[in-house]
């Protein structure tokens, strides 16, 4: 079986692309730089720029399921212009897929979208599920709105449609734990504003796991990746400083002092959802890493 995937090289693409290698898929991917593209028998490198409408079809020969990972990243200052390169990274990407599709003949079946949880409203009671409908006021729920409304388009060519609603995804090479350990060694660990917030995590071995799963399994629909044990941002601050034998007794940092150094980006940090995966408990899906304890002694 061949998969496309986009962002192979992100955090997550890179830890998806490895996985599908170990269990014999085919792989081609898309980059942007000519100069990453490599060959051979099951790992190919194909070139498209999304900004100007150009790809190189053949990235398409064989294949029967798209991964569609690309995106910037969310993790840079809003400015004005960063927040309009959030968003069309995202949509341009999954139109030019959907008008090569369109155009020219494939064998695409299946077609996978990351997504995010921030489309649900920051709550710090009600718990979110897949069958939740309710959408947040705010730029990242605007995004992730619009993202899934692209994805949903494919479905209008007789292509089954998923959507990965993905936490904050743990891994050690890149993402958020880095930066949250950075302060911590530094013994400058503090709860983020009222520290009351919730994370609905997942380790990055997990998170890549249930695309394979989704992928095996020709799954269609909504899901929510997330571990089943979030926690809130004092406890996983705490836990990272235990793990690394680090103080954590300064107050919590002010939600003003984040507002100030951050704008309206500091809602990554000051708000969170309490999220639930359903269907992956009904799949019978089991979690690598089950818990916070677990994956902070794999990362850490």
């Amino acid at each position: 079986m061949t998969i496309l995937i986009t962002g192979a090289t992100g955090l997550v693409g890179t830890a998806l692309t490895e996985l599908c290698l170990e269990e014999g898929y085919t792989v081609h991917y898309l980059t942007t730089r000519k100069n990453k593209i490599v060959e051979s028998s099951n790992y190919k490198g194909f070139y498209w720029n999304p900004a100007e409408k150009e790809i190189d079809t053949a990235a398409l020969d064989d294949v029967s399921c798209i991964v569609h990972l690309v995106g910037a990243s969310i993790s840079k200052r809003w400015t004005k212009s960063y927040k309009k390169k959030i968003l069309d990274s995202r949509i341009e990407s999954a139109n030019l897929l959907f008008e090569t599709l369109k155009e020219n003949e494939n064998k695409v079946r299946h077609f996978i979208s990351a997504s995010g949880i921030g489309i649900y409203p920051s709550s710090r009671t009600k718990l979110y599920s897949e069958e939740n409908t309710e959408t947040g006021d705010n730029f990242l729920a605007r995004v992730v709105v619009a993202w899934e409304l692209a994805a949903d388009r494919f479905k209008t060519l007789g292509i089954d449609v998923a959507k990965i609603r993905t936490g904050l995804v743990l891994s050690a090479r890149d993402g958020a734990l880095p930066q949250m350990v950075k302060p911590i060694k530094l013994g400058l660990g503090a709860p983020l504003g009222s520290g009351k917030q919730w994370h609905s995590w997942i380790h990055i071995e997990d998170i890549a796991r249930i695309y394979l799963s989704v992928i095996a399994n020709e799954r269609e629909g909504i899901f929510n990746a997330v571990a089943p044990t979030p926690v809130t941002n004092s406890k996983l601050m705490y836990q990272i400083a235990r793990k690394l034998d680090a103080p954590y007794w300064l107050p919590n940092v002010p939600a003003f002092a984040l507002k100030l150094s951050l704008g309206e980006m500091s809602m990554l940090l000051l708000e969170g959802q309490l999220v639930r995966s359903e269907k992956f408990a009904a799949f019978g899906f089991t979690f690598i890493h089950f818990n916070l304890e677990s994956a902070l002694n794999d990362l850490l």
